[in-house]
């Protein structure tokens, strides 16, 4: 019998009305603004009632360095989510948004797989409720009013050769990465050569994502540094006064986004920052109010432990006061054959040395979880052509690490096939173990937190930054910036810097190209490598097979 694919799983689901949904969780149907019939917004209203009420336990799942064989660390939340709500707790997933970029470049879709999926499925790999749009558009009106205010005569002062705001847009392409605008005569502005991120990259959606609430959400924004003076004096968004009007085209996008599971269990789908080039996790409001709402939330980061954990950890639970109950972290067979050496084409054959040979990857990841004070536990995300052998190997190697690997089958039974990790997940929660503490305190100096990312968590040698780098630190350390936490910008498929640099690599070096003041979301970003905050397309992207066929369904989204 033919396997089904994750779109023909998602076109069968017997979706609940969202009203219903949102009635699961005690959400009374006017605090929920429907976009349609299957997905709605909480109100801000609504959630300002939850103050009072205790939290339940946060759950993180995250996952080995991402390899072409894949890892399914979406469907393993989801699937954790319906597995927790199938032994009797009251369980939340909450994901991120997916970006237009990746679904019509090389990525696919990001609403889980198999029978372990967020519906509706194509809706929220393409517009959903437009959040997307609206931080892009406020960001985009930041910058035109920066440009608009040099050529109403510039009173304060832009040097324009230090605007540091430039343009987004949520789509992959390369040709915007560096461009001149203002050509065309003075009608047009002055020339200046600028350039374009891709949304996710965007401060206004780092700033989304860590706001508490409408009034915050201005204040960070007012807090933006798009330019520098002559004097190198910082100029403001507030100094624009356009944060007033990024806060209204923002108004709904702060409001969460409620959806459902396959097994009608609620999900939160809120913000999208991506993990190798921003914070990579979901909404601060959108994980506080789950919490509220569940006993159980459980929530991913993007790409690899090293990457969108370690943020989640230092970024996303510093700044929102959360304390992480238990983590895990997903691996597959077919991956740590990868990582031991064996090309896709053969990992459907058994190779038991190379998932030995690879396994290390997994191994680095444990350690570094627990060295934030969180219990770990490994989901081994089943594939057919998985050996027994194999699967004995993963074990074996997960227990010489002091933690247990547990076999799940989610993508094709759904809850059925993962309620041994949900009964631990549980386990680990209650038992009390988890003595969550970020990995450098707030008053270390940039350039040591830095350094203390690349050497405990990438186990990198040393740090490479030139003296115009580490003059920067030094000067928004002196202009009270020094508290900041490190959002690292670097390639996710290694704990290096180099891409194609699998496994566990050790003596390697950090090479530090630019780093960025986000004062507004809280952080500096420090761009390693060859790392683009503009990506581009591949030589086939999905966009190619992406279409309508004749009943009108969209095909190609995977």
């Amino acid at each position: 019998m033919a396997v089904k694919t994750d779109i023909e799983i998602a076109r069968e689901a017997r979706k609940k009305p969202i009203l219903e949904v949102g009635a699961k969780l005690g959400i009374p149907a006017e605090h929920l603004l429907p976009y349609g019939h299957d997905k709605a917004k909480v109100s801000q209203e609504f959630i300002r009632s939850l103050a009072d009420r205790p939290d339940g336990k946060l759950i993180l799942v995250t996952a080995i360095n991402p390899t072409p064989a894949g890892e399914g660390k979406t469907t393993t939340t989801v699937g954790l989510g319906d597995g927790l709500n199938r032994i009797g707790k009251r369980a939340i997933v909450c994901i991120r948004e997916a970006s237009l970029g990746p679904n019509f470049g090389m990525k696919g879709g990001a609403a889980g797989g198999g029978y372990a999926q967020v519906v509706p499925m194509e809706e929220m790999n393409l517009h959903f409720t437009g959040d997307f749009h609206a931080i892009t558009a406020a960001h985009n009106l930041l910058a035109a009013m920066i440009d608009n205010h040099i050529y109403w005569g510039n009173e304060l002062g832009i040097d324009e050769r230090r605007i540091t705001w430039r343009r987004v847009m949520d789509m992959n392409d390369r040709a915007l990465r560096d461009i001149v605008v203002g050509l065309g005569g003075v009608a047009n502005g002055f020339a200046r050569q600028t350039g374009f991120d891709i949304t996710v990259a965007s401060e206004v959606m780092a700033i989304l994502c860590l706001a508490s609430d409408l009034r915050d959400l201005q204040k960070r924004l007012g807090d933006i540094v798009v330019a520098y003076r002559r004097d190198k004096s910082p100029v403001y968004c507030r100094d624009l006064k356009a944060d007033g009007a990024m806060t209204v085209l923002l108004k709904d996008a702060m409001q969460p986004n409620l959806v459902q599971t396959l097994e009608n269990n609620p999900a939160f789908v809120h913000g999208g920052p991506f993990a190798n080039i921003a914070h990579g996790c979901n909404s601060v409001i959108a994980t506080k109010t789950a919490l509220k709402l569940g006993e159980y939330v459980v929530t991913e980061a993007g790409f690899g432990a090293d990457l969108g954990a370690e943020k989640f950890f230092d970024i996303k639970c510093r700044k929102a006061g959360l304390k992480p109950a238990a983590a895990v972290i997903v691996a597959t067979v077919r991956a740590m054959k990868m990582n031991g050496g064996v090309a896709k084409a053969d990992l459907g054959t058994e190779n038991v040395e190379a998932v030995r040979k690879g396994c290390p990857n997994l191994g680095r990841h444990i350690a570094n979880v627990k060295g934030f004070g969180v219990p770990v536990v490994v989901a081994i995300n089943h594939f057919h052509s998985d050996t027994e052998a194999e699967i004995a190997a993963v074990k074996a190697y997960v227990a010489e690490q002091g933690a247990e690997a547990i076999l799940c089958r989610h993508w094709a039974q759904g809850s059925a096939g993962i309620e041994e990790l949900a009964r631990k997940v549980v386990s680990l929660a209650e038992s009390g173990a988890a003595e969550f503490a970020p990995l450098y305190p707030d008053d270390m100096p940039l350039f040591q937190k830095i350094e203390t990312i690349a050497k405990r968590i990438y186990h990198a040698d040393e740090v490479i930054a030139d003296k115009a780098i580490r003059d920067q630190l030094r000067a928004w350390e002196a202009a009270g910036y020094g508290h900041f936490p490190i959002c690292m910008a670097k390639t996710q498929y290694s704990f290096s810097t180099d891409p194609n640099l699998r496994g566990a690599p050790t003596g390697h070096s950090v090479p530090v190209r630019e780093v960025r003041l986000s004062a507004g979301a809280g952080f500096i970003v420090v761009i390693c490598g060859e790392i683009m905050t503009m990506p581009g397309l591949p030589k086939v992207p999905s966009a190619e097979v992406i279409r309508l066929n004749e009943a009108g369904q969209v095909e190609g989204l995977f």
